[in-house]
């Protein structure tokens, strides 16, 4: 039992690998985020993750009540002459980020009060389908230190589909499972980058607006797979890259400024990938990879003849060449024949059913699972 047929690995890596086009994984392209994705071929990209410039509008230097001064966000790239120059750089990036997403992706958008509601009109106005808004609340927010209006304790993401009908990934099972079997809220409570995570040089952070690596490992984790290939059109100090090289995703970013760029590649370069045991997640059944009975059958892992039972011993019955069941004078699917057995309107066999596997009682499930991590890539 559990003997794949000769070839039969191959055959079925072969039958899943889908032809990709040329592109630049594991590169930082140098430039403007819209002239590098223009470089970027038509339907190509699985997720787009973008923290563009949140437009501040930061006037003068900020002091804390003790005179100190503020590191805050007052970078030239994020100074704009108006919100209609913002707007203009906002859908300029959109239209690229559209194009090189494949019709079943999705993007990712982060800001803040600043850019997030003209940013999301867009969007909605561009065609793309909102799914979810969610609330990054920062554990551990700076201050307002005038005391003039509430603290700002939490970002906006916004996350999006290509369409009303479109379809996209969404790992809700393993999202479940990540928060003690709880169903993920749309409110995360993460810290802000700090401590050995934040990048520095000479005592000085590298890039002001750092992310979390907490932050981009559950929006990848929640909406891409092993292997897909994620974008961020904003690379910055390379958070995306440095969690997608953990997770086993592919990255590609652009990014116009050098100091980033040699940070990104400097961190990626030591961000260590988890093995690939550690990479498969809990999946729903319904996005689970369909296995049917029979091809248990056919390549050996459960043999033609073999006797299984419900949990109990109660019901018995035989497997038949053909992946089905006969029990009595009765025959079926492992499904229809569980049902008909136990007078239910269905069953779902995979569970109903068990087997006799190295000395234990176990359900057909599990054989599944086996022939399924047999076999993955």
């Amino acid at each position: 039992m559990g003997q794949l047929l000769v070839g039969e690995k191959a055959r079925l890596r072969a039958a899943r690998e889908v032809a990709r086009p040329d592109l630049p994984l594991g590169r930082i392209l140098d430039g403007d985020c819209v002239a590098a994705m223009r470089t970027i071929p038509d339907a190509s990209v699985d997720m787009i993750f973008a923290d563009p410039p949140y437009n501040l509008q930061l006037g003068g230097d900020l002091a804390r009540p003790d005179g100190s001064h503020v590191d805050a966000v007052t970078d030239h790239w994020d100074q704009f002459d108006s919100f209609a120059a913002y707007d203009k750089f906002s859908r300029e990036w959109l239209t690229e980020a559209r194009r090189v997403l494949k019709p079943s992706g999705s993007l990712w958008v982060i800001g803040s009060y600043h850019n997030i509601f003209r940013l999301g009109a867009m969007l909605q106005d561009m065609g793309f389908w909102i799914l979810n808004d969610i609330v990054w609340r920062k554990a551990n927010p700076m201050p307002n230190f005038k005391g003039t209006r509430f603290t700002n304790a939490h970002e906006t993401l916004i996350w999006c589909s290509m369409g009303e009908k479109a379809k996209y990934t969404f790992n809700y099972r393993a999202m479940k499972t990540l928060n003690d079997e709880l169903q993920m809220r749309s409110d995360w409570v993460l810290p802000i980058c700090g401590g050995q995570e934040r990048l520095k040089k000479g005592g000085t952070k590298v890039h002001p607006t750092q992310k979390p690596e907490a932050l981009l490992y559950r929006v990848m984790l929640a909406t891409t797979n092993k292997g897909d290939v994620v974008l961020d059109p904003f690379f910055g100090t390379g958070t995306t890259g440095a969690v997608a090289k953990r997770l086993g995703r592919e990255w590609i970013g652009c990014e116009r400024e050098s100091v980033y760029r040699e940070a990104a590649l400097e961190r990626i370069e030591l961000a260590l990938p988890l093995d690939e045991s550690a990479l498969t997640t809990m999946q729903s059944a319904r996005s689970a990879p369909k296995v049917a009975f029979g091809t248990l059958v056919e390549t050996g892992w459960i043999a033609a003849g073999a006797r299984v039972w419900d949990k109990k011993r109660r019901i018995t019955a035989t497997v038949r060449a053909d992946g089905s069941l006969v029990s009595g004078g009765e025959s079926g699917s492992i499904h229809g024949l569980g049902a008909k057995l136990q007078g239910a309107p269905s069953c779902n066999g995979w569970s109903f059913w068990h087997i006799e596997h190295e000395g234990e009682l176990k359900p057909l499930d599990a054989l599944r699972q086996g022939y399924l991590l047999a076999t993955e890539d």
